[in-house]
This record gives C-alpha cells, sequence and structure tokens, in this order.
C-alpha cells in the first residue's frame, strides 16, 4: 500500500487487510504531513511501515513494496480501497486460474454502486482521446468513444479478460511479470496513467489481464489526489497523459494529442470566466487552464519537475 495523507482511510484499510490471512502488508508512505505513518504505525509488527522523507510518486512506491515484499504474488491496494473477506485470496485464485498477467478487482463505491469508468479501461486511442480533451465526453458522456474506453459496455457481473487494462487501486501480479516488464515506470510522477503504463507493458509481453468481480474493494474515494488544486489535477494528469503517448503511440500522434490539449485547455479556460469550477473564482480558473496548457501540452515540462503536493 502506497500512501500520501491518507489518515482518514488508512486504518480501515489495514483493519481489513489483516483479516486476510497469510498475507504480508506493506505500507510504503511517500512524505505524508498529516498522521497517516502515526495510524499505520499502531498496527506493527503486524504490518511494515516504511516513511519515504520526500514523496517517490505512486509508481516509486510500489516498486520500493515489492522489492521489499518477500512473496511471489504482490496485491497492490489503495488506501481507500477497503478489500471484503477474501478478496486478496480470490485475486490470486484468478491469477492462477487464468495464467494472467494482472488480476483486478471490482471497485464499489456507497450503496454497493459499481464503480464503472474506473475499474478497467482500454487504452486510450486517438479518438477516445479527442473525445474526452476536446469535452464531448461532458456534453455526450454515452458517446461510443468515451463507452469504449471506460469500458462501460462490459458486463460487471463476469469474470473476463479485458482489451485494456485493471486498475492500480486493487491489483494483483506476479513478482516475476513486474521483473518481466521492468516494474513500474517511475517517470508516471505522481500518478495517473502508471497503471495504464504498466498494463500496456503486460501487452507487449503478450501477458493477459483478467477482471475478477468476486474480489470486492469498497472504494472510499478518499485518495491524496483529491486534495489536488485545479492547477495540480489538471497538470499531473496532462504532463502524464502525453508521456503515456509519447511510449506507447509515437511523435505524430502525440503531436496530435498535444494540439488538442491546448484548444481543450484554452476552451476551458474561456467556460471558467462564465461559470468557474468551484471555489478558485473565475480568474484563479483560467489562469490554472492556461499555464497548464502552457507546462504540459506546449513545453511538456517532465512532471517531476512541477511543484509539490504542498504548494499550489
Amino acid at each position: 500500500m502506497v500512501t500520501y495523507n491518507s489518515a482518514q482511510c488508512i486504518e480501515s484499510c489495514l483493519r481489513a487487510l489483516l483479516a486476510q490471512s497469510g498475507w504480508e502488508i506493506i505500507v510504503i508512505d511517500n512524505a505524508s504531513k498529516d498522521d497517516t505513518v502515526k495510524i499505520a504505525s499502531k498496527f506493527e509488527p503486524n504490518v511494515r511501515v516504511v516513511a519515504n522523507r520526500d514523496n517517490k510518486g505512486w509508481s516509486g512506491g510500489q516498486n520500493q513494496g515489492v522489492r521489499m515484499a518477500s512473496g511471489d504474488v504482490c496485491v497492490l491496494v489503495n488506501p481507500d480501497a477497503i478489500p471484503d473477506s477474501g478478496a486478496l485470496d480470490k485475486l490470486t485464485a484468478a491469477l492462477s486460474r487464468y495464467d494472467a498477467g494482472a488480476v483486478g478487482g471490482i471497485l464499489l463505491l456507497e450503496g454497493d454502486r459499481i464503480q464503472k469508468g474506473n475499474i478497467v479501461r482500454r487504452f486510450p486511442t486517438l479518438s477516445r482521446s479527442l473525445a474526452e480533451i476536446l469535452l464531448l465526453n461532458n456534453i455526450w458522456p454515452l458517446n461510443p468513444w468515451n463507452v469504449s474506453w471506460r469500458c462501460l459496455d462490459i458486463d460487471y457481473s463476469q469474470t473476463q479478460p479485458v482489451e485494456g487494462g485493471v486498475s492500480g487501486a486493487c491489483m494483483a501480479f506476479r513478482r516475476t511479470t513486474w521483473e518481466k516488464v521492468g516494474g513500474f515506470d517511475e517517470g508516471f510522477y505522481p500518478c495517473w496513467f502508471d497503471d495504464q503504463d504498466f498494463n500496456a507493458k503486460l501487452t507487449n509481453a503478450g501477458l493477459k489481464r483478467v477482471y475478477e468481480p468476486a474480489a470486492v474493494f469498497r472504494h472510499l474515494s478518499k485518495h491524496s489526489v483529491g486534495q489536488l488544486s485545479l492547477y495540480q489535477r489538471q497538470l499531473f494528469w496532462i504532463a502524464n497523459y502525453v508521456r503515456f503517448y509519447r511510449k506507447h503511440r509515437g511523435e505524430l500522434q502525440t503531436a496530435i494529442l498535444r494540439a488538442a490539449i491546448t484548444t481543450g485547455l484554452l476552451v476551458r479556460a474561456a467556460v471558467s470566466l462564465v461559470k468557474p469550477p468551484g471555489p478558485i473564482g473565475r480568474l484563479g480558473a483560467a489562469s490554472a487552464y492556461l499555464r497548464v496548457a502552457w507546462k504540459a501540452a506546449v513545453v511538456t515540462v517532465d512532471p517531476r519537475s512541477f511543484v509539490g503536493f504542498d504548494r499550489a
């Protein structure tokens, strides 16, 4: 489990993990500024807690945890994804049954609502990306490109292989698989598109990704990304989006994506002058979108050089 300012949910998650017998539990904290480490440390020695001095990002923390783990099968669990009884064993069973490179469980929101769109996703083609970036998905959520990308067209009650990838919020894989594909790319910082990149590397290695709904995780949606400002969320998401395209789609498609991102952000800036997204205000929102357009789409600065979580 990789944490960052996860004090609101980590205790519930650790109690649920400790109820899954036979598992080694490792918490990698990425320099939280709240009581995350203090709360997690109450569960020692049954839980191993590592407090990093700096934020290594989601991928860096996951790689660190996998290297420390002693088992052959590793399960990634976000601190706001609370596993039901037997969830980890069910992921492991599916991993063997289907000879898969990775297996993901089902994420349920309050009221047992399935978190469609966040559990499994197909890879972002250019048409799917343009629908997202140019606001078509906001205007027409059930357009065919959005339905396809977010897998809104599958039967979530059935175990099945997926064309794209499973979510890193609850993902199982073998250590040998992690080694084979080179682990998680720590250039995706601090998060977003890191698990999709891992899934893409599994695809390139000829390894299946399987969705297993018998492995249930209750998603509290209190992850650290919710603490980011509008500017930070857009900046990190877009910079990592461009990085994913450069790795997997080539320079031509990346150039088209960057042009579309710039256009989409300019439209968002204009719209925010009429209807600001939250308490940031009209000028604050417009300024945020314009700064992101320059840094993440035009200049494409390495996301690791951006401001930290604690700054706007």
